[in-house]
């Protein structure tokens, strides 16, 4: 198996993305608002997917938060709120807010199961800066680390009530960036002192998450050269050590601009630094080809955990009724500080 997530071209695969897949084998793949067309057509390609390797589970991916990172939309798909909404609320009624969160978790997550979707790149863990560029902004669960974390382990466990495996991200955090990571390299200064309080997120759910995410940021406190994705130092000492993650590790797309190098000389280096897999968005099959020639078979460690990363995911036949009511429910929580989807 080859240790990558590749994404699709368009809404149903065509005959050189049937037979590319099919002798890559790769760990999984990640959806786009390009292959999400109405309900039947999502469902299509994923059984197609399934149908391809012939597995159990599969990894079938999306970014899913809600706000504007959603790849589902309105009028084929629900809309859901961004994790400033439940901030807010949180500040109000602490435990409505995880209520609330958890709710919306395990609808979206009824959502994703009907079409097929076994995995969401949510929930994100990073801490909101106010002097920090937006590429997180809202979709952050605020400032506090006890807050994001309650908030976050609500999402996770309403996506997996819901059959979908959630994601922490972007390890070892990304809050303090001060560009954009897909159009540029952001580099982070603090100490390291400074910095516990973005790892605390991650090391209170590092037990609950069975897949993470790095983000593509600079960290000359723990590596004056090498961004988290591609720094063995970070991912051993500071990922796997500090933190103290255990499960799968993805990389951020290993296409965006903050990385140099070709795509399967970034996807090695990735690789040999640490990573499970390497996660490519954009479908160019020069670049997949480049990177099953670069990279080894997927071990036996990270088969494990991409293993036990699905186990607990399901595909359901259909949504049902219970999505409507897990919807409502969570809208009046809201409301107590006038938010909504």
């Amino acid at each position: 198996m080859t240790p990558a997530i590749f994404g699709c071209s368009g809404p149903s695969l065509t005959a050189d993305e049937r037979a590319f897949f099919r002798e890559a084998d790769p760990a999984g793949y990640i959806l786009f608002g390009r292959n999400c067309i109405d309900r039947e057509q999502l469902r299509a390609l994923t059984d197609d997917l399934r149908a391809l390797h012939g597995r159990e589970r599969l990894l079938i991916s999306i970014d899913q938060e809600g706000g504007r990172v959603a790849r589902l939309r309105p009028p084929h798909w629900g809309a859901y709120p961004t994790g400033e909404a439940f901030a807010r609320l949180y500040s109000v009624a602490p435990a409505s807010a995880i209520q609330a969160a958890r709710l919306s978790a395990r609808a979206m997550a009824l959502e994703l199961s009907a079409m097929g979707i076994t995995v969401d790149y949510h929930p994100p863990l990073d801490l909101r800066m106010a002097s920090a560029h937006d590429v997180i902004g809202d979709r952050a669960f605020g400032e506090d680390p006890v807050q994001v974390a309650a908030i976050g382990r609500a999402v996770l466990e309403g996506l997996a009530e819901g059959g979908v495996a959630g994601c922490i991200k972007h390890m070892p955090g990304h809050g303090r960036s001060m560009v954009d990571s897909h159009r540029e390299m952001p580099t982070v200064r603090e100490s390291a002192d400074e910095l516990e309080r973005d790892l605390a997120p991650f090391r209170a759910l590092a037990c609950s998450a069975r897949i993470g995410m790095t983000g593509h940021l600079l960290f000359p406190i723990w590596d004056e050269e090498n961004p988290a994705t591609l720094s063995p130092t970070i991912i051993t000492e500071v990922i796997r050590g500090s933190i103290g993650f255990e499960g799968l590790l993805l990389t951020d797309d290993i296409d965006m601009e903050a990385l140099t190098d070709t795509i399967p000389e970034r996807s090695a280096r990735a690789i040999a630094a640490g990573c499970d897999v390497v996660l490519n968005c954009w479908a160019k099959m020069d670049d997949m080809t480049g990177i099953c020639e670069a990279l080894p078979a997927m071990d036996d460690e990270a088969l494990t955990r991409l293993d036990r990363a699905l186990e607990e995911t399901c595909v359901a036949e259909a949504m049902g009724s219970e999505h409507a009511d897990l919807i409502a429910e969570r809208d009046a929580l809201l409301a107590l500080t006038g938010e909504h989807a």
